[in-house]
């Protein structure tokens, strides 16, 4: 039996995940989370063949928790169910150890058989996302010195001002959504691009551009 873990911050796609999981003869639906943090419990705590994540959930983001369960636990194969199809999406869930990563326009077929390549030890990508385009990506970029990539030491309030940047917004008016000082943005977003590695908004612009921030905002 194949037992999985759902994390998914809306719970009408949670429960019909479960009801479409555990139709499957070898499938066990063992726990579901609404944010990161309680599915992070929830599999150290369960220790599932696999976890089922969505990518933006409050508290921890998708990242983070596909580290953390990597780190904590790494027998449970992380499959990555998201609306977000574009690249630097993609390419942030698989090089934080993701094994699967599905559109949620995708049938409840492509799910399935998501869940079952990762248990044989395999990596499935939706159809409509291209497996060439994530080879030459992990081959070509290099990884940081302690092997992850640069952008997942954002903190999940650093990574919720980045793409505040990305959407052309003023540090008064991050501050003013954020509810914090216009000078705490400023702090935030040197350290964004201290760990970035960029040394001016140029090269942060480019990075939101290169990692498919801009395209997902417009």
């Amino acid at each position: 039996m194949t037992t999985i873990v759902l994390a998914d911050d809306h719970n009408v796609i949670r429960q019909g995940l479960r009801v479409l999981l555990n139709d499957e003869a070898d499938f066990q639906v063992v726990g579901e989370a609404h944010d990161g943090r309680e599915a992070l419990g929830l599999v150290e705590k369960l220790r599932p063949d696999v976890l089922v994540t969505d990518m933006a959930m409050a508290d921890m983001n998708g990242v983070e928790l596909i580290q953390q369960v990597r780190k904590r636990v790494p027998e449970t194969a992380i499959v990555v169910l998201s609306m977000h199809g574009i690249e630097g999406y993609v390419h942030k869930a698989m090089r934080a150890g993701a094994k699967a990563y599905v559109l949620k326009e995708s049938t409840a077929d492509e799910l399935v058989t998501a869940i079952r390549h990762v248990i044989s030890g395999k990596r499935y990508l939706s159809r409509t996302l291209t497996e060439h385009a994530i080879n030459v990506y992990l081959k070509d970029t290099p990884p940081s010195s302690d092997g992850v990539d640069a952008s997942l030491a954002l903190t999940t309030r650093e990574n919720d001002i980045l793409n505040r940047i990305a959407r052309g917004n003023t540090n008064r008016q991050i501050a003013s959504d954020l509810s914090i000082s216009p000078r705490t943005v400023e702090f935030h977003r040197a350290n964004i691009m201290k760990k970035l590695g960029v040394r001016s908004q140029q090269q942060l612009f480019h990075y939101c551009l290169r990692t498919g921030m801009l395209r997902d905002v417009a």
